[in-house]
């Protein structure tokens, strides 16, 4: 065959690959869209989609969606996802969205078979040619896919000591302030220990012998003791909403404060929402903080004090965050220490807690897994005796403690 020279060029530019710079959809139409769920908020519904370990999808949906950062969504609302939408061309993933790297489209694969096998898409990409790209995978470069190899972090909560030997944590007041590592058995576990209310907020109100019973106290002691059992064995724990003179309490009746503050410093608003969301964001920001850190195994526990009719007994019951797995098996796992310590000391053995999933802001917008219990109804007398007893609230503490560690 004989060809003209002047046409080699041409010859070559059509018959070669052409590979384009990955381009943004020129409108949302480019973006998948999706209808919010019963339970999603924001870090919810990222997670969902594996988009929540990259600050630029969170960025990117705001912008999407003209969101506050504080916003709430909106149960069946169609929103658009930080997804870029492709029409597949029913070759190659590279072609179709102009990149010429064979790992990145080895990723989007498998993130849209993922997509697929978990029900989160209808169809799989080569029968409906919709291919499916996260926006961090085009947009964000490498900061945030690779991690450094973990390293240590301070306690805290710690205070350094004239005894060399000695841990040092004022959080947990005087008495209680030395707390000796027992164990590493939960070296490189993070947890965020959240106390429900606090500040103007006392929760909810029961009596006792013509004694006022708060909620946030009772449910910070009980926190408090379960934060000092987690850092006794290695862990990295974080009390979230603080006060730092009262420390772990004995005596039936705590007093009621108003001067509990959050980590870091900043006063307790005086709103529900500025509240939720002031806990939200704060671990929201040290589990990314820690999570660039490389520490993966990430946990909150908020715990709560629940009020009903003066009649109605409960014993402790846990909500996790819905559709997550990983909360819903610990919380499977905590129940399940309750129900064994219960058949062990009550004296017919029964226990009637409850794990169920719950639309709760704490369950919503907070990234690590999340399980939220409710000890006792403070209005009920038989069920005070579990948290005004100091015995009890430590025993609930330890408790909580083998539901933590089992696996």
């Amino acid at each position: 065959m004989n060809m003209n020279p002047r046409w080699l060029p041409l010859f070559v530019l059509c018959c070669l690959p052409i590979f384009l710079p990955a381009l943004e959809p020129a409108d949302t139409s480019g973006y998948v869209r999706i209808q919010a769920q019963r339970g999603d908020g924001i870090y919810a519904l990222l997670r969902r989609y594996e988009l929540d370990k990259h600050r630029c999808n969170f960025d990117q949906f705001y912008s999407l969606n003209e969101l506050k950062q504080n916003a709430s969504l909106v149960q069946g609302k169609t929103y658009l996802l930080p997804i870029y939408r492709y029409t597949f061309n029913g070759r190659t993933i590279r072609s179709t969205i102009g990149v010429d790297d064979w790992d990145l489209a080895v990723t989007i694969q498998t993130y849209n078979e993922r997509m697929y096998e978990q029900g989160l898409r209808p169809d799989d990409f080569r029968n409906d040619l919709k291919l499916w790209v996260p926006y961090h995978l085009l947009k964000c470069g490498d900061s945030d896919l690779e991690i450094e190899p973990p390293q240590p972090i301070a306690d805290p909560d710690f205070e350094d000591s004239s005894n060399p030997s000695g841990r040092i944590f004022p959080i947990f007041g005087s008495r209680y302030a030395k707390t000796p590592k027992l164990s590493d058995r939960l070296a490189g576990r993070i947890f965020y220990i959240v106390a429900g209310h606090g500040g103007p907020d006392p929760g909810a109100i029961g009596k006792r012998s013509n004694n006022i019973l708060c909620e946030d106290e009772y449910a910070y002691d009980v926190a408090l003791r379960l934060c000092r059992k987690l850092i006794e064995h290695g862990a990295t724990a974080y009390m979230i909403v603080r006060d730092e003179n009262d420390g772990i309490r004995s005596g039936h009746h705590l007093t009621c404060d108003e001067d509990e503050i959050v980590w870091g410093g900043p006063a307790i608003p005086r709103s529900q929402k500025g509240r939720l969301f002031q806990r939200s964001d704060i671990i929201n920001a040290l589990y990314e903080k820690n999570r660039s850190l490389g520490f993966t195994d990430q946990t909150t526990i908020v715990i709560h004090v629940d009020s009903r009719t003066r009649k109605e007994r409960t014993d402790l019951f846990f909500y996790y965050q819905y559709g997550q797995q990983a909360s819903k098996d610990l919380a499977g796992r905590l129940h399940s220490v309750m129900k064994n310590k219960y058949a062990q000391y009550r004296a017919n053995g029964q226990y009637h807690g409850t794990v169920s999933t719950r639309d709760l802001h704490m369950l919503r917008e907070v990234s690590p897994t999340t399980v939220y219990i409710e000890l006792a109804n403070i209005r009920n007398a038989s069920d005070q005796q579990r948290i005004v007893l100091e015995t009890n609230r430590q025993a609930l503490a330890n408790w909580l403690y083998e539901g933590l560690v089992s696996k």
